[in-house]
């Protein structure tokens, strides 16, 4: 969420030589340069200047690592608590040069910026406040201090300008159709949520992301769910973190769909199917994999037996207790509580797994490890079955379906013929070639429909029929 955080310890020192740098810049007689920001839905054109890396701070703001600071929330609490000191500054250039879904590796795109930088050196202008923190440049300030530069062209925002205008600024310049380098899934998805907290509408949203206001609805539910598996998850001092939800997309916005379908007709067993499919996402099944998890019913179906270290007890949370008025109401089904148990334990065993000493012992990372391996192949287990069988399924829908679009197709031909003869356009001769086709199409489909049926039904005694009187006819 938005902040106002403090200025630098040497914010005004450093702001002195910036307002020299401009007033040098504005009175010189070579063309000043200069850069432009959407600002208030109106243009502004601020002055560019050059200064030394040195004095320019990584935004502790910025849209562009804000899901990524929860990877280490030991070093995220000190960035919250002293943003621009030394600690601070380094973990946010940690993150600036690694990979969104997974910061312990480094971003080959970083490399690829940095050698860039070095041979071609800078084309455009970063943006700072007039005291120096960084707008936008961030990933290009670290990479210019990597490749050994000493200053860097920024353009320079009015003193006026609040937290929101710059965080609001950030936002336009990153959403601009020329930008080199996307944010991530999730922090996109926390730059709306930022701008909802706002006041801002989601018709005003969904425009300034350039997508449609259904997207932007789907993409509001989807970090509410990834909010309640990060809590979920929550054992004791370890919990999954933001960033381990990077990778998750294209399995997150399916699951989305999916359930919304399932949901206007019932409730609880789409409750069910999205606990089952969180749990193949917690456990890190291919998009493909999680396909076969169609419904609320895979459960029963596929995986009705678990290993000892995932027999997960009914929530107790069953009933619900009424404040003040000393009565309970049900809760939720005994299945969906079944449901939500395992992907609890999954979500525990994932965070345990993940941490490390000492704040979870080699003993309990191995016993969560454990968990996670049953549980995987379980899953597995199910998920090869259910793929063979929907295999199979689809096999035996396959002509139905095709001649089901032939059927439509002919309706439509209908219509085209009614209107070519109306408009005396028909090509007769064409259209009685195409009809001796379909002639010879109906005859090998008889053929076929008729194979070791010794009572066909009204369809295909129909197809025979029509077949022999074309085959007389012929």
């Amino acid at each position: 969420m938005l902040q106002d955080y403090p200025l630098p310890a040497e914010a005004a020192d450093f702001a002195r030589l910036i307002k020299k740098r401009l007033e040098e810049a504005r009175s010189s007689t070579r063309a000043r340069e200069t850069v432009t920001v959407e600002w208030n839905k109106q243009p502004l054109h601020v002055d560019v200047v050059d200064l030394p890396l040195s004095g320019l701070y990584f935004n502790p703001a910025t849209h562009r690592i804000r899901a990524q600071r929860t990877h280490d929330p030991e070093r995220d609490r000190k960035l919250e608590s002293d943003p621009y000191g030394d600690e601070a500054q380094d973990y946010l250039k940690f993150l600036l040069q690694a990979e969104p879904s997974n910061p312990e590796r480094r971003d080959p795109d970083f490399d690829n910026l940095k050698n860039d930088l070095k041979e071609f050196g800078q084309t455009d202008p970063g943006l700072i406040t007039c005291h120096g923190i960084l707008v936008n440049g961030n990933t290009r300030a670290a990479a210019l201090r990597e490749s050994g530069a000493q200053s860097m062209r920024v353009g320079v925002l009015p003193e006026s300008f609040t937290w929101a205008d710059i965080n609001a600024v950030e936002l336009s310049l990153q959403l601009r159709d020329d930008h080199r380098r996307e944010y991530s899934y999730i922090n996109r998805l926390l730059a709306m949520e930022e701008q909802a907290a706002w006041g801002r509408t989601p018709e005003e949203i969904a425009k300034e992301f350039r997508i449609r206001l259904a997207t932007y609805e789907q993409d509001r539910w989807i970090l509410s769910v990834v909010r309640d598996q990060i809590a979920r998850s929550k054992d004791g001092s370890v919990a999954l973190r933001m960033v381990d939800f990077e990778d998750q997309q294209e399995k997150l916005k399916e699951l989305h769909r999916a359930y919304k379908a399932l949901s206007s007709a019932d409730p609880d067993r789409a409750e069910i199917f999205k606990e089952t499919r969180m749990s193949a996402i917690i456990l890190e099944f291919s998009k493909t994999d999680i396909r076969f998890i169609e419904d609320g019913g895979f459960r029963d179906t596929y995986l009705r037996e678990l290993p000892a270290s995932l027999e997960a007890a009914a929530d107790e949370g069953n009933a619900v207790a009424v404040p003040g008025l000393g009565v309970t109401i049900p809760g939720a089904s005994a299945a969906v509580a079944a449901a939500r148990g395992l992907t609890d334990q999954l979500l525990k065993a994932k965070a345990r797994s993940k941490a490390s000493a000492p704040v979870v012992s080699d003993d309990e990372r191995m016993k969560a490890k454990k968990v996670f391996e049953d549980a995987k192949s379980a899953f597995e287990g199910a998920l090869d079955t259910a793929g063979r069988e929907m295999r199979v399924r689809k096999r035996k829908q396959q002509a139905p379906a095709r001649l089901a679009d032939a059927c439509a197709d002919i309706e439509q031909c209908v219509v085209e013929l009614v209107q070519a003869r109306a408009s005396r356009t028909l090509d007769e001769e064409a259209f009685d070639e195409a009809v001796l086709r379909l002639r010879d199409s109906i005859k090998k489909l008889a053929q076929q429909a008729g194979r070791g049926i010794s009572q066909p039904g009204d369809g295909v005694a129909w197809l025979l029929d029509a077949a022999g009187a074309a085959e007389g006819n012929s």
